[in-house]
């Protein structure tokens, strides 16, 4: 007979996504440990911009240090990998106190960011970009 195990704090599963990078985030009440694909934060992005991107909004509501992350991050690179871990560590807050919701939104973060990479068009070297024109 197994018995099923359940956390002493609730777990709220959220996903964030930026270009083509999808981060699926797992966010409880906790010490402050930001984990992404089982490395931390700062070492797995390597970049300081990084790592002010996904901490915005837990200082938007004040929860640095009291809420647990651990991320899966995958698609694109590491700009747009941080981007989504955003918007997930944002979904996330609202799912664990919705009042956060109001700040989230005025700050900016709760809003997915839609610009993609234009596709290339034939006749053309990238997607906008023409060829030297020739007169004669």
């Amino acid at each position: 007979m197994a018995s099923a195990q359940t956390p002493a704090t609730p777990r709220f599963l959220t996903v964030g996504r930026r270009k083509t990078s999808i981060a699926r985030v797992i966010i409880q009440a906790g010490t402050g440990i930001i984990e992404v694909n089982g490395i931390q934060a700062d070492a797995y992005f390597g970049r300081e911009t990084a790592g002010l991107i996904i901490r915005m909004p837990l200082e938007t509501v004040g929860a640095t240090g009291k809420v647990d992350i651990k991320a899966k991050c995958s698609g694109g690179g590491k700009a747009g990998q941080a981007g989504a871990l955003r918007l997930g560590i944002a979904r996330g807050l609202v799912k664990l106190d919705p009042e956060n919701r109001i700040s989230l939104a005025k700050a900016g973060h709760m809003t997915r960011d839609p610009r993609e990479v234009e596709r290339k068009k034939y006749g053309r070297s990238g997607a906008r970009k023409r060829f030297q024109f020739s007169k004669r």
